[in-house]
């Protein structure tokens, strides 16, 4: 059965690539667009009091493959997550030239931060920068628009990726949690894994369940170091180093540092012992 987390499919329409592979009244050609808000929710369902499965994040593409009443039913281009969100924060592609390198950071009205503020936007963030400007000191990126972001908060995406992806996990501390949250704002723990990863040249899949099925290689608890992933049924956390571990979790309701032997304990009288354990293989 296939996992309509990854596959677009519903009785009435279906993806044209899954042809054969399930049955819909209608198989169409997806059209391209890219998420253009700050961080936009991505619903199993067309309804706003229905919880988030997801985040996509300023720049991402997506597929589109209906628009309806104010909705758009989408698969996001990088890790495949299918789900509705608004029409509205959707716009044609454009060619990104920078992404967002920090937790959190602003887009002032123009090149100088004593300027409004129109939006604040999320590490992983793309954009297209179109020049530069220095006020008093500070370098400033420019956009299409005249809006303008501190320089030292973007790297250009063509930039080799950071070589630790457990040192952006680390940035997040305190960040608060949020189920189904991708973002610097609000983030969860499979989320925290994806996106520092993301920012570290590694992919990885959106959810726990998949990161603890197919993401590297699964080891032995005495072997685990920096970079690992400790996986509980629904959960997932980064090892610091040996002993110690970052995750986003529901009982800080951040993202939070934490020894393993005191997770295992406080964990273990509601959702067991750890799963598995698993070490992802970077990028060649």
């Amino acid at each position: 059965m296939l996992d309509r987390r990854l596959n677009a499919f519903r009785p009435d329409l279906a993806d044209i690539a899954l042809k054969g592979q399930v049955e819909a009244e209608r198989f169409i050609t997806p059209e391209p667009a890219m998420i253009t808000q700050p961080v936009v929710a991505l619903r199993p369902k067309p309804d706003l009091n229905v919880g988030i499965d997801n985040e996509l994040l300023m720049g991402e593409e997506v597929h589109v493959f209906e628009r309806n009443r104010g909705w758009a039913w989408v698969q996001a281009v990088d890790d495949g997550y299918v789900g509705y969100l608004p029409e509205e924060a959707l716009g044609p592609v454009a060619a990104t030239t920078h992404v967002v390198t920090v937790p959190r950071t602003f887009v002032y009205s123009g090149p100088d931060l004593r300027f409004p503020t129109r939006m604040a936007l999320s590490m992983g963030s793309r954009l297209t920068i179109v020049g530069e400007a220095e006020t008093r000191g500070t370098r400033y990126l420019l956009l299409s628009d005249g809006g303008a972001l501190v320089a030292r908060h973007l790297s250009p995406i063509s930039d080799p990726p950071v070589p630790d992806y457990v040192t952006v996990a680390g940035l997040f501390l305190e960040t608060p949690y949020l189920w189904g949250g991708k973002s610097g704002f609000g983030i969860d723990c499979s989320g925290l894994v994806q996106l520092a990863m993301r920012m570290a040249g590694q992919e990885a899949p959106r959810d726990s369940d998949m990161q603890a099925s197919g993401l590297g290689v699964p080891v032995e608890r005495a072997e685990l170091r920096r970079g690992d992933l400790v996986f509980w049924k629904g959960h997932v956390a980064i090892m610091e180093n040996e002993t110690t571990m970052i995750h986003a979790n529901g009982n800080t309701m951040s993202v939070a540092r934490e020894t393993l032997e005191a997770a295992i304990e406080r964990i273990g009288w509601l959702y067991g012992t750890p799963t598995g354990y698993r070490r992802p293989v970077a990028e060649t």
